[in-house]
């Protein structure tokens, strides 16, 4: 693994070659099973031993010298005044969402929803743990194939306006650091946005018309998370070649984000309301944990927008 330090922004070199690991990894491939995983690592190795913890501002490169990940902690925390706008901002989003959030946390569900991976608020009891997803244009589970994809019903009521207002800025920086991350995807996004309100229109989708004039990002969809943890998973649902940008903000200290596939650990510290933000795309097993209050804002491009069976980048 080579460093190439600058001006307290490093550049880490993988020899892992992340096109092929992609290629070598099945829908079966959830990061649980950690005797695959070991496997996966032996084909794919990302050239160091044992764990590496990366605490500055970096990329994360490939062999090719492709662009894996960004790390960009305290993206924000230089910027006081708005980065206490940002605090207020998500905060007031989240009370409006906490019904849902609620309701999103299950004694029996999956890894995603179990409450045993939801720690309760440290300060105010108001704020409630959970995880939701929100998109403009989503094609129900199983119906990839309908001819017309729905507003999630996760935005289908009264308060979505507000909601999306709330949010409305850091989506908005979200899709200005995708400009710079991954400028394809950026324009796909566009695209994709204008295909989608053109359709709406024409269809006479009313409820699509009235969400899309406040959906603020290129994103096609929004996972809000409030005091989660995960065990080591993968996430299949989003396009390979596309980044999801990880924004993180609240009252919280040690909160990590490991990536076993590449054998890298990324360090959140923020003991002051702090702001962070990272971009990651391919299929890479990672894992979260904290102490505190933490909010997660997941930027995501989803398949779901389009259906199964296309890509962004084909519009």
């Amino acid at each position: 693994m080579l460093f190439d330090q600058s001006n307290c922004f490093i550049t880490v070199q993988m020899q892992i070659d992340i096109a092929r690991y992609s290629k070598l990894i099945s829908p079966k491939d959830t990061g649980h099973n950690e005797e695959r995983e070991e496997k996966l690592l032996e084909r794919c190795p990302p050239g160091h031993e044992g764990t590496k913890l990366v605490e500055i501002p970096a990329t994360i490169l490939d062999a090719s010298g492709a662009i894996i990940a960004w790390y960009l902690p305290d993206a924000l925390t230089d910027a006081t005044q708005i980065k206490w706008c940002l605090q207020k901002e998500i905060w007031a989003a989240l009370d409006l969402l906490a019904p849902m959030l609620k309701k999103s946390v299950k004694v029996d569900g999956n890894w995603r929803t179990n409450q045993g991976w939801f720690n309760p608020s440290s300060e105010n009891d108001a704020l409630t743990p959970g995880c939701i997803n929100l998109s403009p244009a989503w094609f129900q589970q199983g119906h990839e194939n309908q001819s017309d994809p729905e507003v999630s019903a996760s935005l289908k009521g009264a308060s979505s306006e507000k909601f999306l207002k709330a949010i409305a800025r850091p989506a908005a920086i979200a899709t200005a650091a995708l400009r710079v991350m991954h400028p394809e995807q950026y324009w796909a996004g566009l695209r994709a946005f204008t295909s989608l309100r053109e359709k709406a229109e024409s269809k006479e989708l009313l409820k699509m018309s009235e969400t899309l004039q406040y959906w603020a990002s290129v994103f096609n969809s929004l996972s809000v998370i409030f005091n989660w943890q995960t065990p080591n998973h993968r996430d299949h649902l989003s396009i390979p070649e596309c980044f999801n940008i990880l924004t993180t903000v609240g009252n919280y200290s040690n909160a990590r984000m490991s990536m076993p596939s590449l054998q890298l650990e990324f360090r959140y510290q923020a003991l002051d309301t702090g702001n962070s933000m990272s971009g990651s795309r391919y299929p890479i097993v990672d894992i979260w944990d904290s102490i505190g209050d933490i909010q997660y804002l997941g930027f995501n491009t989803r398949y779901s927008m389009l259906g199964t069976r296309y890509s962004i980048f084909n519009i």
